[in-house]
């Protein structure tokens, strides 16, 4: 589906003076300290390197457009009937000193955060940009991912090892998704959909679910702002079944020795899938008899106001992640991803999440059957907070900027009417979705999700903050 964008043509200077002010009240980490920088940039001018060699693997990474922290490089191959899937991870543990003033920032940091106007990253640039990130043609240390996988795709081998590579190309989503779709892919990049399909047909069977909401960006070009709304395409589900299987693979390593750093997630309560079901059909959906609430999420269409009103509802199934610490002692009691339906760790995106240093810092040395390393077991200390404090300090500056962008967007149109699906109805108001320009707004109407009403704009203000609508 093409994506769609609102295009601003006002306010612009208003909307960026409001950006920053978000920054501000949410307490950002702005320039990175004097110590870390030098740091970094000691470590660009002598980046590591790594004993195996496998730059003759012709890895691809494929990112969205203008992407330049790589973490993630990629090859697939079939031998006989199974298939092996090398996937290379960029070498974060190898360019960070413990305790050094780069630990020390990463830690307050927690993440890379998304606004508007920039991202605000976890590392400094000459790391997360250049030196450990796998740009095509350039020589890197990467902890590269080997399994083995059986027809039906399932891992039959795993194996993790530090080793120099060179990317060959830096693909998008849509460049990948078009040599697929006409044929021009080499045997590589053609099994993505075959591995991904399979990936997805065992995620259905072992009760997977994935809530695939439409990506909502905000969007700057020539100091100007839009937000764009798309669905997912075919290539980035296949992708995100690869980055899935590592972490499986990940929590698996840990699991097998009682250390390390799971991410999980509780299984949504029995009343909860039942008022899920019940909205599901008020607003239409079939919903299959004996189909798992996986099962029917994955079905269910994603491109339409009636479909965001469907995954909206379908939020209260996907709450309570956490993180949880295997300290070598008893197992704990919660140890699955729910909507994954197995053990899974974060371990794939080191140059934008702290958490995946530390794991891959455990997988390393478990695969190789050598005791975790001192600064990965100690570093578990603390991280599950940090995380979960960063992740509320991400959510929220996402969704300040996108209600400054949206209020930007129909400043200017009061009194205007406009069509709208109810996709969310609150305690005080209703969560809509405009039909055009598609954006989400809030208004107080007695009409239930999935129905059609029409609204006017009465206050779009970037000063105060305010986006109001009337129900008419």
């Amino acid at each position: 589906m093409p994506a769609r964008k609102q295009t601003l043509t006002r306010l612009d200077n208003a909307l960026q003076r409001s950006l920053r002010d978000v920054r501000e009240e949410l307490e950002l980490p702005e320039e990175f300290p004097a110590e870390a920088l030098a740091e970094a940039e000691r470590l660009q001018a002598d980046p590591p390197t790594a004993d195996a060699d496998m730059t003759d693997v012709p890895f691809v990474t494929i990112d969205p457009e203008g992407s330049t922290d790589l973490d993630q490089a990629l090859h697939f191959e079939r031998p006989g009937d199974g298939f092996v899937v090398r996937y290379a991870i960029a070498d974060v543990p190898a360019f960070v000193e413990p305790g050094g003033a780069l630990d020390t920032e990463a830690r307050e940091r927690g993440q890379t955060l998304y606004a508007a106007d920039g991202r605000i990253p976890l590392h400094p640039a000459s790391i997360s940009e250049d030196a450990a990130s796998l740009l095509p043609e350039q020589l890197r240390s990467a902890l590269v991912w080997q399994f083995t996988l059986n027809a039906r795709g399932e891992v039959t081998e795993t194996a993790l090892t530090r080793a120099s590579i060179r990317s060959r190309e830096q693909l998008t989503y849509e460049t990948a998704q078009q040599r697929i779709d006409d044929g021009s892919a080499d045997e590589s990049l053609a099994l993505l959909q075959t591995i991904g399909e399979l990936r997805i047909a065992l995620e259905q069977e072992r009760g997977g679910a994935s809530l695939d909401m439409p990506e909502e960006q905000v969007v700057e070009a020539d100091g100007r702002y839009s937000i764009e709304r798309r669905v997912l395409l075919p290539a980035e589900q296949w992708n995100a079944q690869i980055s899935l299987m590592t972490g499986m693979a990940a929590a698996d390593l840990m699991l097998s020795v009682g250390k390390g750093i799971l991410r999980t997630m509780p299984a949504p309560p029995a009343d909860d899938v039942q008022q899920f079901r019940a909205e599901a059909a008020a607003l239409g959906f079939e919903w299959p008899e004996g189909a798992t609430y996986g099962e029917f999420l994955r079905s269910a269409e994603r491109d339409t106001p009636r479909s965001m009103a469907l995954l909206q509802s379908a939020r209260r199934l996907f709450r309570g992640a956490g993180y949880t610490v295997l300290d070598g002692s008893q197992k704990p009691e919660e140890v699955i991803q729910a909507a994954i339906g197995a053990p899974y760790a974060h371990a794939t995106a080191p140059l934008r999440r702290l958490v995946d240093r530390y794991v891959l810092g455990h997988c390393l040395a478990i695969s190789a059957g050598e005791p975790v390393p001192e600064w990965a077991s100690a570093g578990l200390d603390g991280l599950p907070e940090i995380m979960q404090s960063t992740g509320q300090r991400a959510s929220a500056l996402e969704r300040a900027s996108v209600d400054l962008v949206e209020i930007a967007v129909l400043a200017g149109r009061e009194g205007e009417q406009f069509e709208a699906v109810v996709i969310q109805q609150r305690e005080k108001d209703a969560r809509l979705q405009l039909v055009d320009p598609t954006t989400e707004v809030t208004c107080e109407t007695a009409a239930n999700p999935g129905e059609r009403v029409t609204v006017r704009l009465v206050k779009a203000d970037l000063q105060t903050r305010s986006l109001e609508f009337a129900a008419e």
